[in-house]
């Protein structure tokens, strides 16, 4: 079964914003898909050096 998503709101810098657009199109993803990536990555990372 797939994981269920959920729909947030969220505000980020205008910079970081367009640095995450511009990496999500490199790898061919959508910016909720490339957001989702490296927020998982991030914390599966800091899980790891726990």
């Amino acid at each position: 079964m797939k994981p269920l998503k959920e729909k947030i709101s969220i505000t980020i810098d205008s910079d970081i914003l367009e640095k995450a657009r511009e990496e999500a199109e490199k790898d061919d993803r959508s910016l909720s898909q490339f957001i989702n990536l490296v927020l998982k990555e991030h914390l599966l990372r800091k899980e790891n050096n726990n």
